[in-house]
């Protein structure tokens, strides 16, 4: 287990055995840490210091007794994403895993026990029967037809794991069950930082998809993921309601109004708008090649202004301060636990303005 944690730190770290045994200043070999990590050499103690100082992490991360694995990682991407950031990404979120599972098990709750709105995944033999999926999940859940104000808290209330992480340019999000022995996997949804608040969420209902819908059938996973994401985003009796069954053309501020309704990007409701054949192809074409055109690239009148996030996964930081306040985990490992200045975690306990007073 100690060198499968060198192994996944040095991963999260993006260095190669070499890279890693120079910030060591010569005290250990690539050849050595490479023992290390397949449980051939056990390190030393000061061996173990320097690994940790080198890679940023306590000396607790590598005596860990968490057993936690991920399977079934899928990425959302869109273009080929190289094995070097695979795995620092798959290390990451495994970090975040183990340390959400750690507060768990401090507060002595059971991680929350995923609420399968399906019972099994199903196999879709054409894009239309997506739609009736979408319907069947959200009855499942008690959603009716109306937007879903947050969807990270969704998830989260019925049992997903959401992380919100620095992911490449070209990742928008993955999925990935995470294991452990002796209980049952908990699904959990990546996705990207740095993406626009209406993009991640169509990325959290898109993977949503990919949770739910069988892989090898009939239908691309991606495009069934993709029709899966914008019905349960955009119920066909709440677009045909708010816009009529046939459109010839939208207004600029309508369009506007009605994506910050759905908290989608303006393109993905325009899409949404020629699946349910409210507007034509030729439309949707004429469209993204007008008005539309930059859409893709830019959002218009993004739901988040500069500095701005919206719809941040809330549950493991609020396990951490309840924690913390009921004297069960010291300021320090709140601090490791939530990855922020022990400055910023005292100041989100007491207060704005404690720490200056503090000093009164």
């Amino acid at each position: 287990m100690l060198g499968y944690r060198i192994k996944l730190a040095r991963k999260r770290a993006g260095l190669s055995l070499r890279e890693l045994a120079a910030q060591l200043d010569g005290q250990v070999s690539a050849n050595a840490i490479s023992k290390y990590e397949t449980g051939k050499m056990m390190p030393s103690s000061s061996v173990l210091l320097a690994l940790a100082k080198a890679l940023g992490l306590s000396l607790d991360y590598f005596t860990s007794p968490m057993q936690a694995s991920l399977a079934g990682v899928e990425f959302r991407k869109r273009a080929s994403t190289p094995a070097k950031d695979r795995a620092r990404v798959e290390a990451e979120v495994l970090s975040h895993i183990e340390r959400y599972l750690a507060i768990e098990q401090i507060l002595d709750l059971d991680s929350t026990e995923w609420n399968d709105p399906l019972g099994a995944r199903r196999a879709i033999a054409a894009l239309e029967a997506c739609e009736d999926l979408a319907a069947e999940v959200r009855k499942a859940w008690d959603l009716g037809a109306d937007p879903i104000p947050n969807l990270t808290v969704l998830l989260e209330q019925h049992g997903m794991k959401v992380l919100l992480l620095d992911l490449p340019e070209k990742v928008d999000g993955l999925t990935c069950a995470v294991q452990r022995p002796g209980h049952p996997p908990i699904p959990c949804i990546v996705v990207n930082r740095h993406r626009p608040v209406e993009r991640r969420r169509f990325t959290l209902a898109h993977e949503l998809g990919h949770r739910l819908i069988a892989s090898g059938g009939a239908i691309a996973a991606e495009a069934a993921a993709n029709r899966f994401a914008g019905a349960f985003l955009m119920p066909a009796e709440s677009v045909r309601a708010e816009v009529g069954q046939h459109r010839h053309v939208f207004g600029y501020a309508e369009i506007v109004q009605l994506k910050r309704l759905y908290r989608v990007s303006a393109a993905a409701f325009l899409v949404r708008c020629e699946q349910l054949g409210i507007i034509s192809r030729s439309a949707l074409t004429y469209a993204f090649q007008t008005v539309a055109r930059t859409w893709r690239k830019a959002e218009p009148h993004p739901l988040e202004e500069a500095g701005q996030v919206f719809e941040e996964p809330k549950r493991f930081a609020r396990l951490c301060y309840r924690a913390l306040v009921e004297d069960l985990i010291s300021l320090p490992k709140a601090a490791e636990l939530l990855q922020a200045p022990v400055p910023h975690i005292e100041e989100a306990v007491k207060g704005p303005g404690s720490l200056h007073a503090d000093h009164h």
